[in-house]
C-alpha cells in the first residue's frame, strides 16, 4: 500500500537521508510506487519549461508534510525592461559596477 498516496499532486516539503547527510527537498509529490516518492520540481531557462524528478526511498525519508501552493505571478506583473535599469532596481534587482575595459 503507498503511503503518501492522498498527497499525491500537492506541494510536499522532504527531509531525507542520503548517506550520513540530511537533505530537504520541496517539489509536488508526483507517484508514490508503494517502496520510493517521486517529487517533480518546473522551472523556466531559456523560455522554455524544465522539469525535474527524483526518488526518495522510504527508508530514506525521515519527515513529510505538505506546503502551501506557491503563489503564481499574475500575468499583469510587467517584467523590467532591460534598457531601463532603473527598472530593475525596482523589481529588486541590483546594478553592477562597470567594469574596466
Amino acid at each position: 500500500m503507498a503511503r503518501y498516496s492522498a498527497l499525491i499532486g500537492r506541494r510536499v516539503e522532504v527531509r531525507y537521508r542520503a548517506g550520513e547527510i540530511v537533505l530537504p527537498a520541496t517539489g509536488t509529490l508526483a507517484a508514490d510506487s508503494g517502496k520510493s516518492i517521486f517529487l517533480e520540481e518546473s522551472y523556466h531557462q531559456l523560455g522554455q519549461v524544465k522539469t525535474f524528478r527524483w526518488e526518495i526511498p522510504y527508508p530514506s525519508i525521515l519527515e513529510l508534510g505538505e506546503m502551501p501552493e506557491v503563489p503564481r505571478p499574475s500575468a499583469s506583473v510587467a517584467a523590467p525592461r532591460e534598457d531601463r535599469p532603473e527598472a530593475a532596481l525596482e523589481a529588486g534587482g541590483l546594478r553592477l559596477k562597470d567594469r574596466p575595459a
